[in-house]
């Protein structure tokens, strides 16, 4: 069996290894006996499943598994998911499976390791597919058992630590993914310790070159302030004691990342960002936190704007500390963070700080209440997801690390992701409330839906019950939820007007031989769906609707061979059906090109588009010229009354006079037009082009607009654009 020893990282090759008895002495601590000996069968349990395979650094694979098992019980994790963390890869790289691992444990430990195991049975068609549907199944276990994250943060940590054996390519894409992904969720967490190692790590992996020379400037730099940093530090602890106050006072290091993170962002010099100097002040009590800021702002003056109170409004992962930035002596700039020792706890640890799984305690931990809210994003995210790259993709939207607090009417405080709004601040609210919003009031004044939130600011949603989300909000909204829930409305709507669309063309068809679409045989429709691989008419119906089969083929497989085509229609691959009419509601699924902009009163053909439905076109269009009588051609036609908004574009020759855009889009108003675009092009000084893209209901209304301008002094000349 594989000697009991486990890896070390990379910097600390040359320090002893360490060992599963070291684990054991220090489980000690604080677990019982009877579990730390079940800790130690799960290790006999994967060093025999893993016999004989090695890491890339030659070592054996074992050192893995139990160097993650003990950056967790540096956490005090429980014994179960210490377990599990010894056992997390054995799925994934043995013969073992979930059943054996249930049958020699539980089936709690199978289901950890299940859920950081990766989708490895499965064929995927791009690695990013299959990085997005590992990812998104190892989320959906963590809402069930948030230590799947857990396991899979310090799987990461260690794999991080030891990154050095890989090539510089590979190492710059785990680090990248360390930093949009794990670094984020650590601190979604509130795991302060784990989020620090891993910036540091990705930030040496990524930037090598800028890593190293922020580690020299760093390293020179320290000496010279070694000084400075004790005589502040004297100050603040002489002050504390004339005040009567007890609290522990320690220098606060800036890791390299954070350094180089500002002197990007803030566009700072090197100097400019380690001349701050930094302090942390840990206290027993709360109230003691508010009196040693009141000395301290007595001590130095405080920067405007810079105090920061996140004791009463704690962020969304839980953390909670009093910030403040003081003018120093000479000048300099001091930082200071004063906490109690719960609140530093919760700081380094996150939601792992307090742990008691499955307990009623402690429900009013901070960090457990953010974790909880999160868990339920996720599900909601999963819900409205297509699939798992889209899944990802919100999940990243919602893993920003900036924040804004804002307030419901009745003063309750949500927390929502940096540039969020309105929109965003309805779907936190409920998903129903944003979908039915409608406008909204911030501190008391009516407001745009697409407004930017900030801190402090209180908000009123308006909704209605007929109202429904826009595809327009999309290009605003910041936050996954928002994103996610507007994009399965739509998803939902123009599936269902795929479907009566479909249903529509091929009734059309089936009108050619004189049937209707109840009248095809119930068996002849199975087979036609069978041989497809369509689950039910409405999914044939959708495929229609979108364009990607084509309703007259359709049609020839479900016309019984008894019945009798029509002689217009024998030896024909092209329908002689009435033309399909449109009625302009037809949704996401009938496009009207830009490149001729029909509208009703013009005459109208149409082709199919794969995935998108149908394309009208004006008859006269030059882009129909390669589709007539092709597969994808189709009969249409506006049908007497029809409905909606539809844009045409026109063309104003006008003199350069003072006014005379103002002048022409009054005139336009007037008429009942809204102008959705204006482009101007300046022709030989005394006269201008003026492109107008205008809403209007058909042809009639635009030659009302036309009448109306001619009879502007400013109009030299008005067409409407053709294709």
């Amino acid at each position: 069996m594989t000697k009991p020893v486990a890896s070390c990282s990379s910097k600390d090759a040359n320090k002893p290894r360490f060992l599963i008895s070291d684990l054991c002495v220090y489980l000690e601590s604080y677990l019982k006996t009877d579990q730390i000996r079940e800790v130690y069968r799960a290790y006999i349990f994967s060093a025999e499943a893993h016999e004989g395979q090695s890491r890339l650094s030659g070592e054996p694979y074992i050192y893995h598994p139990l160097a993650v098992a003990r950056i967790l019980a540096d956490m005090r994790i429980d014994h179960k998911c210490l377990m599990a963390a010894i056992l997390h890869d054995v799925i994934e790289d043995t013969s073992v499976g979930k059943g054996q691992i249930a049958a020699a444990f539980d089936d709690e430990i199978a289901e950890l390791v299940d859920g950081v195991s990766k989708l490895t049975q499965i064929n995927f068609r791009s690695r990013a597919e299959a990085q997005a549907a590992s990812f998104r199944k190892m989320l959906l276990a963590m809402t069930k058992d948030i230590r799947v994250i857990l396991i899979k943060l310090a799987d990461r940590l260690h794999n991080m630590r030891t990154l050095g054996v890989m090539r510089p390519a590979k190492c710059r894409r785990i680090a990248r993914e360390t930093f949009e992904i794990y670094v984020p969720i650590a601190n979604r967490l509130g795991i302060y310790s784990i989020r620090i190692e891993l910036e540091e790590l990705g930030f040496a992996a990524y930037w090598p070159v800028r890593y190293q020379a922020i580690k020299a400037a760093v390293k020179t730099a320290r000496g010279n302030r070694k000084e400075v940093l004790g005589n502040i530090e004297r100050a603040i602890r002489g002050r504390l004691e004339q005040e009567g106050l007890v609290g522990e006072v320690g220098g606060r290091e800036k890791n390299l990342y954070s350094i180089y993170r500002k002197m990007r962002d803030k566009k700072l010099s090197f100097h400019e960002v380690v001349d701050v100097y930094a302090f942390r002040i840990v206290v027993d009590r709360q109230d003691t936190c508010y009196r040693i800021l009141g000395s301290m702002h007595n001590l130095y003056n405080p920067v405007p704007g810079r105090f920061k109170d996140y004791i009463a409004i704690p962020k969304a992962n839980g953390y909670q500390s009093l910030h403040t930035v003081l003018f120093g002596p000479h000048g300099i700039s001091i930082e200071i963070q004063i906490r109690t020792e719960d609140m530093h706890h919760l700081s380094e640890s996150g939601i792992a700080a307090h742990w008691l799984y499955k307990s009623e305690e402690n429900e009013d931990n901070l960090a457990r209440a953010g974790a909880s809210d999160w868990l339920k994003n996720l599900l909601e995210l999963q819900k409205g997801a297509g699939d798992s790259i889209e899944f990802l993709e919100h999940v990243k939207f919602d893993l920003f690390p900036d924040e804004v607090y804002v307030f419901t009417p009745r003063g309750k405080i949500m927390v929502l992701a940096k540039g969020a709004t309105v929109i965003d601040f309805a779907y936190a609210v409920h998903s129903d409330v944003g979908a039915h919003c409608v406008a909204a009031r911030v501190d008391r004044r009516m407001v745009p839906l697409r407004t930017r939130l900030h801190s402090g600011q209180t908000v009123e949603v308006i909704t209605s019950p007929s109202a429904n989300p826009s595809a327009f909000w999309l290009s605003f909204v910041v936050t996954a939820k928002a994103r996610s829930n507007i994009r399965g409305y739509l998803k939902n709507l123009r599936g269902q007007e795929a479907i009566d669309l479909g249903k529509r063309l091929l009734e059309k068809e089936l009108g050619a031989y004189d049937l209707k679409l109840e009248q095809v045989a119930a068996e002849k429709m199975d087979i036609l769906l069978q041989d497809f691989g369509l689950k039910s008419l409405d999914y044939l119906l959708e495929e229609i609707g979108l364009g990607n089969r084509m309703p007259l083929l359709v049609t020839r497989r479900l016309v019984d061979s008894e019945t009798e085509m029509p002689k217009d229609l024998a030896g024909d691959i092209y329908s002689n059906a009435p033309p399909l009419a449109i009625k302009g509601t037809e949704g996401m699924v009938v496009k009207y090109p830009k490149c001729c902009r029909p509208i009703p009163g013009d005459e109208i053909v149409a082709t199919f588009s794969p995935g998108k439905g149908i394309v009208v076109h004006r008859h006269e269009c030059r882009n129909i010229g390669d589709f007539r009588k092709s597969d994808s051609w189709l009969d249409v036609q506006w049908e007497k009354e029809p409905a909606g908004d539809f844009t045409t574009e026109i063309k104003v020759e006008v003199g350069n006079k003072r006014g005379s855009l103002a002048t022409i889009a009054s005139a336009i108003s007037e008429m009942g037009s809204n102008i959705e675009n204006i482009s101007m092009e300046e022709r030989d000084g005394l006269t201008s082009t003026l492109h107008f893209v205008l809403t209007v209901d058909d042809r009639k209304h635009v030659a009302n607009i036309m009448r109306r301008l001619r009879m502007l002094k400013v109009v030299m000349r008005i067409y409407r654009m053709d294709g």
